[in-house]
């Protein structure tokens, strides 16, 4: 999967990155507990663990299940990371990013949990939960 240095922030600046390995293929997961965190599906850059942030005293976690925790800026509130606990691999929402010409739509996660009022007319690879979690 092509890759790129990505640079970006939270809404008020008080949070910065830069994502060494930012993957351009973009992916969105339609599961209950990133709808409901974000109000709709979650669409990410898979960024790797080589990520770094500047402005960490205004980034508060919130363990979100056994495998994995969730980052936001605690000034403005802005989703910074969804991350995997063991190898600290970040999930990057893609609108903190400041460039974005670059990402291209390649998969969904969770399409069997993705509810009926909507839809995305791009063709990505899509995946169920029990494919995503290997069951």
């Amino acid at each position: 999967m092509e890759t790129f240095e990505g640079k970006g922030s939270c809404l008020c600046g008080a949070v910065t990155f830069t994502a060494n390995n930012a993957r351009k293929g973009i992916e969105a997961c339609h599961c209950g507990m990133c709808r409901t965190w974000g109000g709709g599906p979650l669409m990410v850059s898979r960024c790797g663990s080589d990520v770094t942030f500047e402005g960490e005293e205004h980034i508060s976690v919130y363990p979100s299940s056994e495998w994995a925790e969730r980052g936001f800026c605690n000034v403005c509130g802005s989703h910074l990371f969804f991350r995997l606990k063991d190898t600290h691999i970040h999930f990057i929402p893609v609108g903190l990013f400041e460039h974005q010409a670059a990402f291209t739509f390649r998969q969904q996660c969770c399409v069997d949990r993705k509810p009926s009022f909507y839809a995305f007319a791009n063709r990505t690879t899509n995946l169920t939960e029990a494919q995503l979690l290997g069951k």
